[in-house]
């Protein structure tokens, strides 16, 4: 909990990119930017995936620069149009032609308009011209010797829809749509609506029997004008033909070639009362669309003659009869242009240049292998989940771990929205957003690592510069959690301190060379600080061969007193620890002093503008330093005062003695602590009795019952013959018997040096 209250800016920074996406992935806010990424993501997966292998099944049959070159200019005379319809459908006995152009006007090529308009107005009057003329006309017009090879056959024409203010038709729909209006529930939008059209002329379009519609700019295809997805049927709502939906050339040509199955829409729950569009059914055959009956055009690979996805034959080849017979038996034919000038070249996600006849021959294709890609209608549901669940985790992760782990987890969590995406893609065929939850890691991460570095960083920098030499590192950690609470700043606080003083240090100091001294006291220092930094306690400084510590600053430590005696226990422990490594090695032992004193004392930045420390200053340090000096006098390693044994009650104590030290007047008990109490059971009675019998010591000697003090003393002499304190004691009482009672005495002893 208090790493989240530290870092909870940096985690509050990292999660407004999540919610910058779920506003997009919610459509609240849709951004262009996200959406062009995705298309992005999705062109360049589709690349990677196509099959890349040849479709023998479809042919294109190609009206190409070489083909107006030696046929002429388009559009050609229906005549000729006929006769390419007559050689795929009869001599190559293909199995569907689909035309991918129109025939929107009459053709006038003929001149059988002209000849009528001549045979009645200047040559009226010559005898048989108009008989001729209409003996002939049958062979002159062309739009009616196409609709003759068109009859029967089976092919499929193209047209086109408009919407517009001012509907307008020209030519002639199919008779009967392939869905009915009431297809579809009322008042919901399940496919692109439209009031116009531009078809074949009514005499050709009578002869087909089947038509479908070559819009391709529609659906998924987005701003940047790529053709990414069709749609397979479309809503048409006018007067010149019968309402209800229509299909689009690719599905027409598809159906022709497959014995017509019929169409019907798959719908499933969706939001409110409005059911939602997800496939289109023909036979066993489901399509799976979008919302507005889109397919995602499964490219095979780059488009073009030479591309080879597809086999392309010159129209003008096949006017000439250059193909064998047969030699496009059962193969589906379309029939389109891709000569520049006739402008049916489509920006694609596999070219920028491609072929519009060829988009509807991938998606024959497609229909024929079963080869589909869908956008589920729960893809902005997916695009929330995943955005949702990497933010939380990036957010809360990256704030918490550190820089190297961090890393680790951003590049993972990259690698799992991508693999479980492409997973879904190739095994599924689904086709789920991406971008927005990359840009969310992407932006999650560079705010979060810089919020790091710039911010918490520089917090960090500046109280390490501030606390660092002396504040162990776990609390630079909980300063962190509120820097701004932190300062030099002096202020009054009760607090303990310790000095820690090794004895006879210039006799040590005396047997060894510097190098040596240097690496003994360093080897000490550590071990010592060591000990202070786990009970949480500041390094004040180093003098000499003393260290000076304090608890209860800079942070705010309740049981400062507690921690610190524990910590000169364990000092006391660590020094009798390096002891017998030196007896073992041959090298001097060492002994050390700690005093302990709570109180009130100031704490801050301290000092000359030349050289500043973070330090403690008072009277209640001044007792402290007086108080390790009487740890020799007394025998003991650690002397207390009485204030510290008072706010450490969790420990044995053993009164010492009461004290008058060098700059005060006012007595002060002092105490030593022999250990925590929960230490041992058995040893605490013991140790329990014998301070009972010390108390008793204490209390005759300063009501100077000499006598008594002598015999009570004497089992504990007798128990513990080399304590300094009971010889301490065994001396002043053996001294004073000597002397008369004193009035003013009050059991102090007085100390007048440091």
């Amino acid at each position: 909990m208090s790493a989240l209250l530290r870092h909870w800016p940096r985690i509050a920074i990292t999660l407004l990119p999540v919610l910058l996406a779920l506003l997009h992935a919610t459509g609240v806010w849709r951004l262009g930017v996200i959406e062009h990424l995705d298309h992005l993501i999705y062109d360049a997966r589709l690349r990677a995936t196509m099959p890349g292998t040849p479709d023998t099944r479809v042919v294109i049959v190609d009206v190409d620069d070489a083909s107006l070159a030696r046929e002429g200019q388009w559009p050609w005379p229906r005549d000729k149009i006929a006769s390419l319809t007559n050689e795929l459908l009869v001599r190559q006995r293909a199995a569907v032609l689909g035309f991918d152009v129109m025939f929107l006007e009459p053709d006038r090529s003929s001149g059988l308009g002209r000849l009528k308009e001549i045979a009645a107005g200047p040559l009226r009057g010559v005898p048989g011209l108009a008989a001729e003329i209409d003996r002939l006309a049958p062979t002159l017009d062309h739009d009616a010797t196409l609709a003759q090879a068109l009859r029967g056959q089976r092919v499929a024409l193209g047209y086109y829809f408009t919407r517009t203010e001012q509907p307008s038709a020209k030519g002639l729909l199919p008779a009967t749509p392939v869905l009915p209006p009431e297809a579809f529930p009322p008042h919901a939008s399940f496919v692109t609506l439209w009031n116009g059209f531009g078809a074949s002329l009514p005499v050709l379009a009578s002869a087909a029997p089947v038509a479908g519609f070559l819009n391709t700019l529609v659906g998924d295809g987005g701003d940047d004008g790529v053709i990414r997805s069709v749609p397979l049927i479309a809503r048409y709502e006018g007067e010149h033909a019968s309402p209800g939906h229509y299909e689009s050339l690719a599905l027409a040509v598809y159906r022709l070639a497959n014995g017509s199955p019929p169409v019907r829409p798959a719908l499933v729950a969706g939001d409110g009362d409005f059911p939602r569009l997800q496939a289109l059914v023909l036979g066993s055959l489901r399509i799976p669309v979008d919302q507005s009956a889109s397919l995602q055009v499964p490219f095979r690979g780059p488009g073009g003659p030479r591309a080879g996805s597809f086999r392309y034959v010159a129209a003008a080849d096949v006017l000439d009869g250059r193909l064998a017979p047969g030699e496009l038996k059962d193969k589906i034919v379309l029939l389109g242009a891709t000569a520049p000038g006739l402008q049916d070249l489509r920006a694609t996600p596999v070219g920028a240049a491609f072929p519009g006849v060829e988009v509807h021959a991938n998606i024959v294709s497609g229909l024929l292998d079963q080869r589909l890609l869908a956008v589920p209608d729960y893809a902005p549901g997916y695009e929330v989940l995943t955005v949702l669940a990497a933010g939380l985790l990036l957010a809360f992760g990256l704030s918490l771990l550190s820089a190297s782990r961090a890393v680790l987890l951003g590049a993972g969590v990259v690698a799992a929205l991508v693999g479980l995406n492409t997973w879904l893609y190739i095994g599924h065929s689904l086709v789920l957003p991406l971008a927005s939850a990359l840009v969310m890691a992407a932006l999650a991460f560079a705010l979060n690592m810089s919020w790091g570095y710039f911010v918490e960083s520089r917090a960090r920098r500046g109280l390490v510069r501030l606390f660092g030499t002396y504040v162990p590192p776990q609390l630079v950690d909980e300063m962190l959690v509120r820097p701004g609470r932190y300062s030099m700043r002096a202020e009054s606080k009760e607090m303990t301190v310790m000095f820690c003083d090794m004895r006879d240090f210039t006799r040590l100091s005396e047997q060894m060379a510097p190098a040596e001294l240097q690496a003994f006291l360093n080897t000490v220092f550590s071990r010592l600080t060591e000990v202070i930094s786990a009970h949480r306690g500041t390094v004040d400084k180093y003098m000499g061969d003393c260290v000076m510590a304090f608890w209860g600053a800079p942070i705010d430590t309740p049981d400062h007193a507690a921690l610190a005696v524990q910590a000169a226990l364990d000092m006391a422990a660590a020094v009798h620890d390096i002891n017998r490594l030196h007896r073992a090695s041959g090298r001097p032992e060492i002994s050390a002093g700690i005093g302990l004193n709570s109180g009130l004392m100031s704490v801050g930045d301290m000092g000359s503008t030349a050289r500043r420390s973070y330090t403690v200053v008072g009277d209640a340090v001044n007792l402290a330093a007086r108080l390790e000096g009487l740890s020799g006098h007394y025998g003991v390693e650690i002397v207390a005062s009485g204030a510290t044994r008072e706010a450490a009650p969790g420990f044995v104590w053993q009164e010492l003695d009461s004290v008058r030290v060098k700059g005060k007047a006012q007595a002060v008990a002092i105490y030593t602590p022999l250990a925590a109490q929960q230490d041992g059971a058995d040893a605490q009675h013991t140790t329990r009795q014998q301070l009972e019998r010390w108390r008793e010591v204490l209390a005759a000697y300063r009501r100077q019952d000499w006598a008594l003090g002598r015999n009570l003393l004497a089992p504990l002499l007798a128990a513990d013959a080399k304590k300094v304190l009971y010889q301490l004691y065994a001396q002043r009482l053996a001294s004073m018997a000597l002397r008369p009672q004193d009035p003013d005495w009050d059991g102090a002893t007085r100390f007048d040096t440091k």
